[in-house]
């Protein structure tokens, strides 16, 4: 990996993450069909963790699942070289009615989003979508903005954002990779 400068730490991200659940539950707390959805792959990790805060802050099991959005994406089809990996989506729950709240790690061009949401409406009609993401980097390509921020952060369009998880990489980090 090239250097890699931390925007957060891992005590720094378990607060972050925590204080993202308040958030919700100030917001949600009282709303019965509230449901989390994470975007496969660390959108998802991050949004098991964000449910076991909710679980234990709301005295209830809120409903969880997992969203595939690789056959939604609009970039694989016109650049081989992106095949998309093809995850599964685990929606364990009727999303008819829900108030989602979808997690993802990084919100760049909101590419993403879009095909999340279009795969989201395959599962039917939910009352209402808010996106919560870890890191906000900018550069937006369509007009989509996250409900909810861990970190906003101004990067240079040669610079990447990668979230570690310690379910996937070993380690919980967010850092900044600079371009060449």
């Amino acid at each position: 990996m090239k250097d890699c400068g931390t925007i957060l730490s891992d005590k720094e991200m378990s607060r972050t993450l925590e204080r993202l659940a308040v958030e919700i539950y100030e917001r949600r707390g009282d709303d019965e069909s509230l449901a989390i959805l994470g975007i496969q792959r660390r959108g998802a990790d991050l949004a098991e963790r964000l449910k076991l805060l909710l679980d234990e802050r709301l005295g209830r099991k809120v409903p969880l699942g997992k969203l595939d959005i690789n056959l939604y994406r609009d970039d694989w089809t016109t650049n081989l070289e992106l095949a998309p990996t093809i995850n599964c989506s685990e929606i364990g729950f009727e999303v008819e009615g829900k108030s989602i709240v979808l997690v993802d790690d990084v919100l760049y061009s909101g590419r993403t989003v879009r095909a999340a949401l279009e795969a989201i409406l395959d599962y039917g009609r939910p009352k209402r979508v808010e996106l919560l993401v870890l890191v906000d980097r900018g550069h937006r390509e369509l007009p989509i903005q996250a409900d909810y921020v861990g970190k906003k952060l101004d990067t240079l369009g040669d610079e990447h954002v990668n979230v570690l998880v310690n379910e996937r990489d070993g380690e919980d980090r967010v850092c900044l990779v600079r371009g060449e």
